[in-house]
């Protein structure tokens, strides 16, 4: 931040408090203004010279950032540590934000788990399992973050991306080895979702939206917008967390013309140690996918069962589009080159249902099987006008 001080907004009072706009200097002796000012205006510089150094990293080249409407947009390019080191460092405050709040969050809230617990979940269980390229960009958000002056590692942000993983399906699967089902149903219901395409939109092509309920100590930080451009694969625009390497929401598109959201199978309980995390799929598949075959390839591929979605994918080279119901043992795929699907936090495949949750689609009650029937009205009601 940078002070401009004005004549009018200095005064120098006769206790030698010296008082400017945001400046308080405590003095025990009477200093003259003008070397006061001096003095000043010497740290103003040096801060300066320090900040603009800084920012001559060749590390952070061709990167950027702009602050708009509530939205904080970012554009990072290169190998995955410089985009990491990019992303640490442009957003070096918000990402230590958020850290502070989801350790605050986990203790006092939603796991009474302190964020020792799981970092050492973390650097056990999903480190290890990170292929090279997102650990070197994970170690890339940590050391931009320690270029600001923030004293946070690579596993501190892998507990970032993985908090979902952790808190909604590790934690249970935790619990309930040591007494079954003694922490079902923690598989979060937080949002809606639909994608259409052929005579369902008013122009044959593929809509896709999303919406969100997160608690408001978590949404109101949901506010960055990543424009990537990796050394290899897809261009990626997706929305995120201030220090994620995936969207997590999740809204993404990538220049191969693939696109994809999801909402969460609530009352899924279910996960594999062994299994790749669920964040770095959804990152890799935004990054290599260019059809919904790729997409649902990496997805399945060693799924550690973790954030179990309903996941809505769209290709606008074919205007195809597919929902992929994935679970931990179970996963079913729709495709269609003219309808929609549409997503509510409720499971479609009675199997997956059957075996792998404690939901119930006769439950009315349930207000995801509510937003289910809503949604079949929604599809009749607006087909066409999409």
């Amino acid at each position: 931040m940078l002070l401009v001080l004005s004549s009018a907004e200095v005064r120098e009072p006769a206790d030698s408090h010296r008082h400017y706009r945001g400046i308080l200097l405590y003095t025990n002796q009477f200093i003259p203004l003008e070397h006061t000012m001096k003095r000043l205006l010497i740290v103003l510089l040096l801060t300066i010279s320090t900040l603009f150094a800084r920012s001559d990293d060749p590390r952070l080249k061709n990167s950027s950032r702009e602050d708009r409407g509530g939205w904080i947009y970012v554009h990072l390019e290169g190998t995955p540590s410089q985009i990491g080191f990019q992303h640490g460092y442009l957003l070096a405050a918000e990402i230590d934000d958020c850290l502070r709040m989801f350790a605050y969050y986990f203790e006092k809230g939603s796991t009474q788990k302190d964020w020792k617990f799981f970092r050492e979940a973390a650097g056990r269980i999903f480190w290890p399992k990170l292929e090279k390229e997102y650990q070197e960009e994970i170690q890339g958000i940590a050391d931009g973050l320690n270029a600001k002056g923030y004293k946070y590692d690579n596993i501190d942000i892998t507990v970032l991306n993985a908090n979902i993983e952790l808190a909604s399906y590790y934690l249970p699967w935790l619990a309930n080895k040591i007494k079954q089902d003694s922490m079902n149903n923690r598989a979060p219901g937080k949002c809606s979702a639909f994608i259409a395409t052929g005579s369902y939109t008013k122009d044959g092509k593929i809509v896709i939206a999303h919406n969100n309920w997160s608690d408001y100590i978590v949404g109101q930080r949901w506010n960055v917008i990543a424009d990537i451009v990796p050394a290899k694969g897809y261009r990626i625009l997706m929305d995120c967390m201030p220090g994620y390497i995936h969207s997590g929401d999740d809204f993404a598109i990538n220049s191969a013309g693939l696109l994809y959201t999801e909402t969460t199978i609530t009352q899924f309980k279910g996960f594999d140690e062994n299994g790749t995390p669920e964040f770095m799929r959804a990152r890799k598949a935004a990054q290599y996918a260019s059809s919904i075959d790729d997409y649902i390839r990496i997805m399945t591929t060693n799924n550690n069962g973790a954030y179990a979605n309903d996941w809505l994918v769209g290709d606008i080279k074919t205007n195809e589009i597919a929902r992929l119901e994935l679970g931990l043992k179970n996963y079913r795929v729709w495709r269609t080159f003219d309808g929609w699907y549409e997503g509510a936090n409720f499971p479609c495949d009675p199997k997956l249902t059957a075996e792998e949750t404690t939901f119930d689609p006769n439950d009315m009650q349930n207000m995801a099987n509510s937003r289910k029937c809503r949604w079949a009205q929604v599809a009749v009601e607006y087909k066409g006008k999409i």
